[in-house]
């Protein structure tokens, strides 16, 4: 379970580097294709997001993963 969370936490995190690198970029594109990728790319990066957030809820939803704070004073 925590391998998937990882996992879709890694995609958030190469969406918005692939944003990054869109708009910073100065290849033959045009500025409008730039814009275009770059807001794809934001686009996907907020859909994982939401698609993390509402499956960690579903999870705990099920009993498959269960909050357990922060150790304290071991």
């Amino acid at each position: 379970m925590k391998s998937l969370f990882i996992a879709m936490l890694v995609g958030v995190l190469l969406a918005l580097a692939g944003a990054g690198l869109f708009m910073l970029r100065k290849s033959g594109d045009t500025e409008d294709q730039r814009s275009n990728r770059m807001a794809r790319a934001l686009a996907l990066r907020v859909a994982l997001s939401v698609a993390l957030f509402l499956f960690i809820l579903f999870s705990w939803y099920m009993g498959w993963v269960k909050p357990g704070g922060l150790p304290v004073g071991h």
